[in-house]
């Protein structure tokens, strides 16, 4: 018995030193192709210019958020989903009126879906966005999320500012 808690034990030592290095390493392969792929989007211009159209700030029902979501519904209709060109760019407002990028959202009224291996959510109608059912796949590729890279809402983002601007 002891032999196997030793065998066990170094099993997770080593578990948790691979997974400590790919964290060191860069993180979540997905993440990282989607930060390289659509860095350019850190100047809100350039999703402009890209066809890219704002909606209002979404918090969540129970705190967080997912920040403005500049959404071109051009893409949505776009199959096969494509890793450089995301449905919507997320970005959260701050004090100073400036917007940061945190995060992308992939769209698709098809599924159900995956993007290399990460299946997308369904999000059934009638929803709050008013769009048919659909399935959609968030990466927090610019801001940490301790929800977890692909969860749909990030405790530490505030659409606060946006609320400050409209007093």
């Amino acid at each position: 018995m002891s032999s196997f808690r030793s065998t066990y034990g170094l099993a997770l030592l080593s578990l948790l030193a691979v997974g400590t290095a790919s964290a060191a390493a860069g993180g979540n392969p997905l993440a990282d192709e989607v930060r390289a792929a659509n860095d350019r989007f850190k100047d809100v211009a350039v999703a402009v210019a890209e066809g890219y159209a704002p909606i209002p700030c979404a918090s969540g029902y129970d705190g967080g958020g997912m920040g403005i979501h500049y959404v071109n519904s051009k893409y949505i209709k776009d199959q096969p989903v494509d890793v450089t060109r995301p449905q919507a760019v997320m970005y959260e407002p701050t004090p100073d009126g400036k917007l940061n990028l945190i995060a992308v959202e992939y769209i698709t009224l098809k599924g159900p879906a995956a993007l290399e291996g990460h299946l997308f959510n369904f999000d059934g109608a009638p929803n709050r966005y008013g769009l048919p059912a659909f399935y959609e796949l968030h990466v927090w590729a610019w801001k940490a999320n301790t929800m977890g890279t692909f969860a749909d809402m990030n405790p530490d983002v505030s659409c606060d500012a946006m609320k400050a601007d409209s007093k």
